[in-house]
């Protein structure tokens, strides 16, 4: 046992294909599709289950039992967590730590979102707004146009920081665009897999300078799933090992007080006032970057395959810096020099990220581990990042919370691509018939028999129907 605890590990994953939110598909569905996969992926009956963890930023208070509900009744406790844009990543950090400690075995922590369309927006306008004191420091600085998307104005702000202080060009942050719509084309739960050139993309429709709308994410619907385990149930089934991804290292962190002066920004001391990169959450990443990396024992430097929180194009840049994946200051000659995409330096979200692939607030961090597990074991066929010791993983949330995990193979080995006769066995598992990595369906009986308890009935809240949650 470590300062952090006890081992535990990824044993499952699953994902709906990410959508534009047009209401056809209610929460419900969604998270029972991600979740049913997630176990039968696990080799998991939801019986084994003893934690629960429901993601959501838009939903109303314990909707997450009405998706819990629908794997068994069986009276485990169920937690329903909401911190804005980093919520799956928050969930997982709290099954962890709950694992670690020995007070549960196995968790199934589930992350859905059903969206309004269009841009976010606040729901409560009798109270005050969490986010009021950024609005005020954004105000004082870069000024506020209130007929503009917030969001894209404190990211586009934070970009237009970075190419005063650092040299860097609208064309960078259109290149990290391109490429996340380049990756998107062989993620098949993607929104979008159109591919766009810099032209295209900076000629798109203007957002917030320097952000066109071909640089932003969109609003989506969608649900992804992890099943977690102690290092004790894993010992208990060897059999499953295989399939297994160690948490190596993990750490969220809040806002830093102004006093803390930055390693990038050397300014004064009250820079957090000034600084609109710190106030989308630099000094956070940085902070909850250095210990996770630590943990796990792995240098910024070993990193090959990143899955990071690009819910804006300049979001990506100055994450690269925050992560330090690259010298301070430099995250633009790192985009240059094509170090951001395959045969460069490291593979930033092969899976289209939250530009291309969709930002369904609570399933984002768990779609992320998806990702990132799937190419640990190597079933992700063509995006496949062989040669991976560890994978990075990054999610954030304004108001604020940064996550960011590692993780590493169970039997510490580097990743690797299957081979044809090797995912054949991927295909057999849960019988489901194909690799969930490279093909998105829907779930599938076989799945629901694996995953759905056998023991408590579901009752009057029985749902999942064949066919309702679909492409």
């Amino acid at each position: 046992m470590t300062s952090s605890g006890f081992p535990v590990y990824v044993l499952g994953v699953g994902m709906t294909k990410f959508t534009k939110p047009r209401g056809q598909i209610d929460y419900p569905e969604m998270g029972y599709e991600a979740g049913i996969k997630a176990l039968a992926d696990a080799g998991v009956n939801y019986d084994d289950v003893d934690t629960g963890v429901a993601c959501y930023a838009y939903g109303d208070s314990t909707s997450g039992q009405r998706v819990f509900y629908q794997f068994g009744m069986t009276g485990i406790p169920i937690y329903n967590v909401n911190n804005n844009c980093s919520t799956g990543s928050t969930g997982m950090h709290l099954a962890r730590r709950f694992l670690a400690h020995g007070a549960g075995n196995v968790a199934l922590v589930v992350g859905f979102e059903k969206m309004l369309p269009g841009s976010l927006r606040t729901l409560f306008s009798d109270r005050t707004n969490p986010l009021d004191k950024s609005y005020i420091m954004m105000v004082n600085t870069r000024g506020v146009d209130p007929e503009r998307p917030g969001a894209a104005q404190f990211f586009g702000n934070a970009g237009r920081e970075y190419m005063e202080r650092f040299g860097a060009t609208k064309e960078d942050f259109a290149e990290i665009a391109r490429v996340n719509h380049q990756h998107s084309r062989r993620n098949p739960y993607s929104q979008f897999r159109d591919v766009y050139t810099i032209k295209q993309i900076m000629e798109s429709p203007e957002i917030w300078d320097p952000l066109t709308k071909l640089q932003c994410c969109p609003t989506s619907d969608g649900a992804a799933a992890a099943v977690l385990v102690s290092e004790t149930w894993l010992q208990g089934h060897p059999e499953l090992r295989e399939r297994a991804v160690l948490i190596a290292g993990q750490a969220m962190a809040t806002y830093i007080s102004s006093t803390m002066p930055l390693i990038i920004l050397k300014d004064s001391p009250d820079l957090y006032s000034k600084s609109a990169i710190d106030l989308v959450g630099f000094a956070m990443t940085k902070s909850a970057a250095e210990k996770a990396l630590s943990e796990a024992n792995v240098s910024p430097s070993t990193i090959k395959l990143a899955e990071l929180h690009d819910c804006f194009s300049t979001n990506e840049l100055i994450t690269l810096d925050a992560l330090s994946l690259c010298p301070p200051g430099k995250a633009h000659e790192m985009v240059r020099n094509g170090d951001i995409t395959y045969d460069g330096r490291v593979v930033v979200n092969p899976s289209g990220g939250l530009i291309s692939k969709g930002h369904p607030l609570g399933a984002t961090g768990l779609a992320q581990c998806a990702e990132l597990v799937w190419h640990l074991r190597g079933w992700a066929g063509e995006r496949t990042v062989e040669g991976v010791g560890a994978a990075l993983q990054h999610n954030l949330g304004l108001g604020g919370a940064a996550v960011v995990t590692v993780y590493k193979r169970a039997d510490g080995s580097k990743s690797r691509r299957l081979s044809d006769k090797e995912l054949e066995g991927v295909a057999g598992i849960a019988g489901r018939g194909y690799n969930p990595a490279v093909e998105a369906r829907a779930v599938t009986q076989s799945e629901i028999d694996v995953g759905k308890s056998r023991r408590a009935a579901s009752g009057w809240m029985d749902g999942g129907k064949l066919g309702e949650t679909r492409l």
